[in-house]
């Protein structure tokens, strides 16, 4: 409502009274409006191409499925900013993984299959933090120690367990969040017994495998999904121990946001398995190799997949 408006209905009122009514008639209006909704969805992102990819998609999707009015407010820097800006209303969705929600939000410990960790962070979301998760994507994006194929072929190395003989001689590099998170750098090293020649280098992700490639590092911790990694020759070692939990892409969403818009839910359930592994390296290629807009490659995805026309 209009402040002019709140203004005329006070000035019936003498003098003395009218402020003591209006407080409370405002009160009881900014209370209405908080808890209202227009038909407006705020989508969020990570500051990495695959969140954006799936962000897009997201956005996308809904734009499609729905009336709703679709905001995007990507690249908020990684995990735990993008889970303050849902706690705090300012998006109402984000693509997460499940290997991430529970160790890194929940402060959980690394153990179960994909299905048993989904399950067992969607119930804590809901029960705890007022949050909910779509149905799996499709595709597992676990972290991938990386080190050029050159290197691979010439040591023989395929495992994590096999490179701890060469860490001593190799400059590693890693992203601000891999280094803090407890499912991170710290409980990798511990596993493998990894120690690399200094300390290692914090970069951004986006300059991790250019890096690597280049020889300005030899160890890099990059993602599965990676498009670069076929494209740069790179070699993914083996995670043999298992350190790793599964990293199912999903969408985080409020449950408020879902009560208030049932079509919501029902447009990322036609995500649901929709995106392989192969896939899902395809799309961070067309951006991060090719260099093509995102809200083109995400429209041609969802248009093979018959979501929209």
């Amino acid at each position: 409502m209009r402040r002019d408006k709140l203004k005329g209905r006070c000035g019936s009122f003498q003098a003395g009274r009218c402020a003591p009514v209006c407080l409370v008639f405002l009160a009881l209006l900014l209370s209405s409006c908080s808890s209202s909704r227009s038909d407006h969805i705020v989508v969020g992102s990570k500051n990495f191409t695959e969140s954006l990819i799936l962000g897009e998609l997201l956005a996308q999707q809904l734009e499609a499925r729905t009336h709703l009015k679709v905001e995007r407010r990507f690249y908020l820097a990684g995990t735990y900013i993008c889970q303050q800006a849902l706690l705090a209303g300012r998006i109402d969705m984000y693509p997460e993984y499940t290997g991430t929600a529970l160790t890194a939000i929940l402060k959980q410990k690394v153990g179960g299959n994909k299905a048993e960790v989904y399950q067992r962070v969607k119930s804590e979301y809901e029960a705890r933090l007022g949050l909910t998760l779509g149905p799996p994507f499709g595709f597992n994006d676990t972290f991938a120690m990386e080190i050029r194929g050159e290197d691979a072929r010439r040591l023989g190395v395929k495992t994590l367990s096999q490179a701890a003989a060469f860490a001593p001689q190799w400059r590693a590099g890693f992203g601000y969040e891999f280094m803090e998170r407890p499912d991170g750098y710290a409980g990798l090293a511990a596993a493998y017994g990894l120690h690399f020649a200094a300390a290692p280098r914090v970069m951004d992700l986006g300059l991790l495998a250019p890096a690597l490639k280049d020889h300005q590092i030899d160890l890099a911790a990059g993602n599965t999904t990676d498009g670069l990694i076929p494209a740069l020759d790179l070699f993914v070692l083996e995670d043999d121990r298992h350190y790793f939990p599964p990293y199912e892409a999903v969408a985080v969403i409020r449950q408020q946001t879902e009560q208030h818009y049932p079509e919501v839910a029902q447009a990322i359930a036609e995500l649901g398995d929709k995106i392989s592994d192969r896939e899902m390296q395809q799309l961070n290629y067309a951006l991060d190799g090719q260099h093509r807009d995102v809200k083109d490659v995400a429209h041609e995805f969802l248009r093979s997949k018959g979501l929209v026309h």
